[in-house]
């Protein structure tokens, strides 16, 4: 029974699971006039993990045969061969429902709905496109980010960027959903370029193309890096400019961005699998920092 928990937990990518949800929960939590009720976090990161684990699910069943091929997936339940691709399919279709279903009754119907379409987006189109086109990529940046804005919609119900939030009299706007979106789904590409960098050569045997060179790790490469995250510096002062967060969190969010800036440089300049590593846990560390930062100084 332990090994087919632990096979269950490794289906869902428990980690990276949780990173996601951890986007979600601190988005909803700076929504203005959210207070800290711990039954609904809870429901929250409860409803998240399972809409995220049945994502990681379907991916992992749909792979299985690549997964096979490549070291450091092979010890996958599916890939393995320790558990059926229907037994598989069949855990991603009970967490997947109970997810958005916790979604659409214990939050709103706008975040239940967001919620379904990040798990089709990822288990449907970025998983299959992995194989086709680098584009996958950019596809997959889509149900990557979407947990920030099903997180602040589950704490507004709208989804509409355009809208206005009436707290206690105070007038917000309901852009500030679609900024935290947009942030993440910047950071996604210098993150995932670089995990495709360090593990080139086991994505090439299982057939991703998800490098936007066709020739591998290039030039090219890093200096897509490097335009995604210039991006992210002025995209990272919206918190502050629409009222999300103050000052100390705008100072911390523009040193964090400058810094995966640095370090997508070193890449450029450097074009090996070490100043790739340095990308990819500058990265992994980038989203806690920033998204506690702006929690800690929400206005």
């Amino acid at each position: 029974m332990t090994l087919k928990v632990k096979d269950y937990l490794q289906l869902t990518k428990f980690t990276l699971s949780f990173t996601v949800v951890f986007s979600c929960v601190i988005c909803y939590l700076l929504v203005p006039g959210i207070v800290y009720d711990w039954t609904r976090i809870i429901l929250l990161f409860v409803a998240g993990m399972l809409v995220t684990g049945s994502a990681n699910t379907i991916n992992q069943a749909a792979e299985r045969e690549t997964d096979a091929l490549m070291k450091r997936t092979a010890a996958r339940p599916v890939a393995s061969g320790r558990m059926s691709a229907n037994e598989a399919y069949g855990f991603a279709f009970i967490t997947g429902f109970a997810g958005v279903w916790m979604m659409y009754v214990f939050f709103n119907a706008e975040s239940a709905l967001l919620s379904l379409i990040s798990l089709l987006l990822y288990a449907f189109v970025y998983t299959p496109l992995k194989k086709v086109n680098s584009l996958a990529v950019l596809v997959g940046a889509f149900p990557g980010a979407l947990p920030c804005l099903i997180g602040w919609v589950a704490g507004t119900g709208i989804i509409n960027p355009f809208a206005t939030l009436d707290v206690l009299g105070q007038q917000y706007t309901n852009m500030g959903g679609w900024a935290l979106f947009a942030l993440q789904f910047l950071w996604q590409f210098p993150h995932f370029w670089a995990i495709a960098w360090v593990a080139h050569t086991d994505y090439s045997k299982a057939g991703f193309k998800l490098l936007p060179s066709d020739k591998g790790p290039t030039r090219f490469t890093a200096l897509q890096a490097i335009i995604y995250a210039v991006l992210m510096v002025p995209v990272g002062m919206l918190p502050y400019e629409l009222g999300i967060s103050g000052q100390v969190s705008l100072f911390v969010v523009l040193v964090c961005n400058l810094f995966i800036v640095f370090q997508c440089v070193r890449l450029y300049i450097e074009m090996d699998v070490k100043a790739a590593r340095r990308v990819m846990f500058s990265s992994y560390i980038y989203l806690p920092i920033v998204l506690l930062a702006l929690l800690a100084d929400k206005m």
